[in-house]
C-alpha cells in the first residue's frame, strides 16, 4: 500500500507540471497579443520620431545651404562693386598717360598752338572712350527748356522772340549714360 500511495503522490506533481505547461501556452498567447499592439504603437511612434528627426535634419541642412548661398552672394556682390568700374578705369589709363606726356611737352614748348592741338587730341580720345562706354553729351543750346533734363540757373530776356522758353546758353553740359541722365545740363533760359 505504501507503494501505491507513493505512486499516487508521485503522479500528482507530474500532473501539476503538465497542467502548468498546458496553461502556459495560453498565457503566452495572451501576452503576445497584448505585446503586439504596444509593439505596433511603439514601432509607429518610433517611425514617426525617425521621420521627424529626418525632417529636422533635412531642414537644418537646407537652412545651412541657404545661409551659405546668402553669404556667398553677398561676398560676390561686394567683389563686383569693388571692380565694377575696372573696365572704364583701364580704358582711361592711356588718356592719363597722354596727359602726362602733354605736361612734359609744355615744359619745353615755346609755341602754344601745338600744345593746344595735343590737348584737343587728348580730349577727343577721352570723349571717344566715354562714348564707347555709353556716355553721350546732351545738346541743349537752342532746345526747348525741359525740366527733366535741364537745370535752369537763371533766365534772361530772350534776344529774339523765337528763343523765348528755349535754352540760350549752357553753363555745364549735361550727360546721359545708356539713355539715362547722369548729369543735368545747367542752362540759362530765355524769357
Amino acid at each position: 500500500m505504501l507503494k501505491k500511495k507513493k505512486k499516487e503522490n508521485s503522479e500528482t506533481p507530474d500532473n501539476t507540471v503538465e497542467i502548468a505547461n498546458e496553461t502556459n501556452p495560453a498565457d503566452e498567447q495572451e501576452q503576445a497579443q497584448s505585446a503586439e499592439p504596444t509593439e505596433a504603437v511603439v514601432s509607429a511612434e518610433d517611425k514617426f520620431k525617425e521621420e521627424l528627426s529626418q525632417a529636422n535634419d533635412k531642414y537644418l541642412r537646407l537652412y545651412a545651404e541657404f545661409d551659405n548661398f546668402r553669404r556667398r552672394t553677398i561676398k560676390e556682390r561686394e567683389e563686383a562693386r569693388k571692380t565694377e568700374g575696372k573696365e572704364l578705369i583701364v580704358a582711361l589709363l592711356p588718356v592719363l598717360d597722354d596727359f602726362e606726356r602733354a605736361l612734359r611737352a609744355t615744359e619745353n614748348a615755346t609755341e602754344v598752338a601745338p600744345v593746344r592741338e595735343g590737348v584737343i587730341l587728348i580730349q577727343n580720345k577721352l570723349k571717344n572712350i566715354l562714348a564707347q562706354k555709353g556716355l553721350k553729351e546732351m545738346q541743349s543750346i537752342g532746345a526747348e527748356f525741359n525740366a527733366d533734363i535741364h537745370e535752369a540757373i537763371t533766365s534772361i530776356p530772350a534776344p529774339t522772340d523765337d528763343l523765348k522758353g528755349k535754352v540760350v546758353d549752357e553753363m555745364e553740359k549735361g550727360y546721359e549714360l545708356n539713355e539715362r541722365v547722369v548729369r543735368f545740363a545747367k542752362v540759362i533760359v530765355g524769357a
